[in-house]
């Protein structure tokens, strides 16, 4: 089984989205960053609340109606569902690696 910190590549200058496990209520999926944000206008505000760790690298969040927050690895932040949030920065080398927990246990998502 791959480690969380194996096989960084990214697909061109996207950030790369690995599901490591879908059961009914959760989805868990590795996040790897290499230097992108959300843009201004299109944060994202998701139906589920969304739990993520910072495993390597480093980023900064904006989320509605907090300050910006600053993470190093082993930071976590959880992102009510509903709320507008926004990367404004991650690491690109090494590259930032996210555990992100979606709980879609909410009607409709």
């Amino acid at each position: 089984m791959p480690g969380l910190l194996d096989d960084l590549t990214t697909p061109g200058d996207r950030e790369r989205f690995d599901e490591l496990l879908v059961r009914p209520g959760v989805v868990i999926e590795r996040i790897v960053s290499t230097g992108q944000v959300t843009p201004v206008e299109t944060p994202y505000q998701q139906a589920w609340d969304e739990w993520v760790l910072l495993v390597s690298g480093g980023a900064q969040l904006w989320i509605e109606g907090q300050e910006e927050i600053a993470l190093a690895p082993g930071d976590h932040v959880l992102i009510p569902a509903q709320v507008r949030h926004r990367v404004l920065w991650t690491q690109a080398e090494p590259p930032t690696v996210w555990l992100a927990l979606h709980f879609r246990d909410r009607e409709g998502s």
